[in-house]
């Protein structure tokens, strides 16, 4: 072969080396979602939140459109075990305003709430569990990709607290209706799908597991509009993230949970701005 020909040849490697590269998408970045094709418009979102909380709030508290798929994945696996990152919303002060306003009132803050968080949920790819009073409870599947997982349960909390501060709270202070603030918990464990009874359609099912327990009691504790995730979805999400979330140094007796993997203290991170 001559010369020409080798370096004719060498530059063609190159070139589809080259392009091979610039084709290839970063593989970290792929694992971890950060180059999502879909990415979410908050401004569109709190637009049609308030447009869903107008009607609420002058035709009353039901919505359309909010339907049951966590139900109907639960009937589909009863008693696999299934690993997943777990978030837990709660709404501050419900007491306070079940003192203060008519039950008409309260019950249409609270459904309006309660089906803008599951929207918010479903939004993310995550599955609705259940309403539980004035809380809310969803999950991310996360067998596949946990790391996703994290980031999507994370990205979701976040949108929550924008939604209710700049697309809910703006429609309610029209009405002379307070401010909302949540309680956010988020953890990451394998969970059984649990069924009580026989009946395989009507039977009720749930999840249990660690996770379920962990991301209940963290948000329990959190401030009001504040997120909290365990050391199990701190670890999960990349790098950039992390720098977001500090460790909290609990006092004394606060929090006494181990790590079941440790055995020591579970670390738990709030979200900071």
């Amino acid at each position: 072969m001559s010369r020409n020909n080798e370096f004719n040849k060498s530059q063609i490697e190159k070139k589809d080396d080259v392009q091979n590269k610039q084709s290839t998408p970063d593989l970290v970045d792929m694992v971890l979602s950060l180059k999502d094709e879909k990415s979410i418009d908050s401004e569109t979102i709190i637009l049609e939140t308030q447009k869903r909380v107008w009607a609420a709030l002058k035709t009353g508290y039901e919505y359309s459109g909010i339907t049951n798929e966590s139900e109907k994945f639960l009937r589909k696996n009863v008693f696999a075990k299934i690993d997943m990152i777990v978030l837990y919303v709660d709404l501050v002060g419900s007491t306070t305003m079940a003192l203060e306003l008519s039950e008409e009132k309260l019950a249409i803050i609270i459904s309006s709430f309660s089906q803008e968080m599951a929207s918010v949920i479903s939004l993310y790819g995550g599955y609705v569990l259940k309403f539980v009073g004035d809380a809310v409870i969803g999950f991310f599947l996360a067998s596949e990709n946990p790391l996703t997982a994290s980031d999507k349960a994370v990205s979701c909390a976040k949108s929550m607290i924008t939604i209710i501060q700049k697309g809910i709270n703006p429609i309610l202070n029209q009405y002379d209706y307070p401010d909302l603030m949540v309680k956010i918990g988020v953890d990451f464990g394998q969970s059984i799908v649990v069924r009580y009874g026989s009946n395989p359609e009507q039977s009720h099912v749930d999840l249990m597991g660690p996770a379920m327990n962990i991301a209940a009691k963290i948000q329990s504790l959190a401030k009001p509009n504040q997120i909290l995730i365990g050391d199990d979805v701190y670890r999960k999400l990349h790098p950039v993230s992390q720098r977001s979330f500090k460790e909290i140094n609990w006092k004394k007796k606060e929090w006494k949970y181990r790590s079941r993997l440790t055995g020591e203290i579970y670390k738990v991170y709030e979200y900071v701005l």
